[in-house]
């Protein structure tokens, strides 16, 4: 084994742990403190796997704006601070064997396939050569893109000030 399997395997765990501490956390802020660390090493494993554009992006847009969004959203709303998970037996077993089925199915694939072993290539930038591309070659979709996001913003702020209005 060498450093570069060693920090992988790491990320995997950290990876791994926290995105079980998501789901079987009871107290909603500790679950999306879990969810930090999860988006975390899921950008750590795209470096490794030399997707810094990916990786990039997935810190700005899940750890900057959907979990700080999401915690913004527990933290101001006091009546759901501390909401406790129901628990249903009944939900239980068809989890555990829907579970149990495709961790099965998962270790068989992974034990029965020849993987092969790939000899690294060397880094390579991501993020100017998909910029460029952004910004020649696909100028327009991109354009796009942003105004339909923009439309949907002011629509939504139009129903939102509508529903509000309605019930003043």
């Amino acid at each position: 084994m060498n450093w570069y399997d060693i920090i992988f395997y790491a990320f995997a765990v950290i990876t791994v742990v926290s995105a079980v501490g998501v789901v079987f956390s009871r107290n909603i802020l500790y679950a999306a403190f879990s969810l930090l660390f999860t988006f975390f090493g899921i950008a750590a494993l795209y470096v490794l796997l030399t997707a810094d554009f990916i990786a990039v992006t997935q810190i700005l847009l899940y750890v900057g704006g959907i979990l700080v969004l999401i915690i913004f959203g527990v933290m101001l709303t006091s009546r759901a601070f501390n909401v406790e998970v129901k628990r249903g037996f009944l939900k239980r077993i068809p989890a555990v064997f829907v579970t149990a089925a495709l961790a099965g199915t998962l270790i068989g694939v992974l034990t029965t396939t020849r993987w092969p072993s790939v000899n690294f290539l060397p880094y390579e930038e991501t993020a100017r050569p998909i910029g460029v591309l952004l910004m020649t070659q696909f100028v327009l979709p991109f354009e796009l893109a942003s105004i339909l996001l923009l439309v949907a913003l002011v629509g939504a702020v139009i129903i939102a000030r509508r529903e509000k209005e309605k019930r003043a």
